[in-house]
């Protein structure tokens, strides 16, 4: 009694995929994850169940069935053509993957969109550096291969990562954390070390969620490590009045 959320996750997604559906013409669409992790396959599963709620008519398949077809059309295990399709896959591994020569003509409205593989980038913080230096909310960030000025503690990053993979923190030198992973081979950036706050023996990272440009929830990431990762403990956050 008296703790509520600032959420609204649930209305909002059901909310998108009507107009979607009504809007947009989606008429059916597909959805799609890796077949060996059982959070994904919840994520999905969950996903899927707001579009029924939002009366748009969708199924499901694994990422290793979706087929081609004799056009160039991407398929599903029943030959059906895919036009939209919802897929908890990175664009990263689906640009080094035997279909990748396909994507931009096969015809698929993606969600998410192929341009947010750029901002998932972070080659982008070092060229936003180089454009705005000094910005009070950014951080120095350098390409590796570069020349990088000395700093007594940074981090050293993949250009792509997920859930601190692949992530070093050096201090004068040394390295201090680090997560093993299978990203790198695309090259790396430096960052300046920023702590995250830490309240009592853990530190806290905030997620938040947009849905259709709009803030729809925030969720809380704790680790006593330096580095957050697949494994850091999940809180919803709550106000108590």
């Amino acid at each position: 009694m008296g703790s509520d959320q600032f959420n609204s996750l649930h209305e909002k997604l059901i909310a998108r995929f009507a107009a979607l559906h009504q809007q947009h013409g989606f008429n059916w669409l597909h959805f799609a994850c890796c077949r060996d992790t059982d959070e994904d396959r919840g994520t999905v599963q969950y996903l899927q169940d707001c579009a029924t709620e939002a009366g748009l008519p969708s199924e499901f398949l694994y990422m290793d069935e979706i087929g081609l077809g004799e056009k160039g059309e991407f398929t599903d295990v029943h030959d059906q053509v895919i036009s939209n399709l919802f897929k908890l896959y990175p664009w990263e591994f689906m640009l080094r993957e035997m279909f990748s020569t396909k994507l931009g003509d096969a015809g698929v409205r993606w969600l998410e969109p192929a341009w947010k593989s750029i901002l998932s980038n972070e080659a982008l913080l070092p060229m936003l550096w180089q454009m705005f230096p000094n910005h009070p909310n950014l951080l120095p960030a350098f390409f590796a291969e570069d020349e990088v000025p000395p700093m007594d503690k940074c981090v050293v990053k993949p250009l792509f990562s997920r859930e601190g993979a692949n992530i070093r923190i050096v201090e004068n030198g040394q390295e201090i954390a680090r997560v093993d992973g299978p990203y790198g081979e695309e090259g790396m950036i430096v960052q300046q070390f920023h702590p995250l706050p830490k309240f009592g023996d853990s530190y806290t990272l905030i997620g938040s969620w947009l849905i259709d440009d709009q803030p729809a929830g925030i969720g809380l990431r704790e680790d006593r490590d330096l580095l957050t990762q697949d494994l850091s403990r999940f809180y919803p956050h709550a106000f108590i009045d």
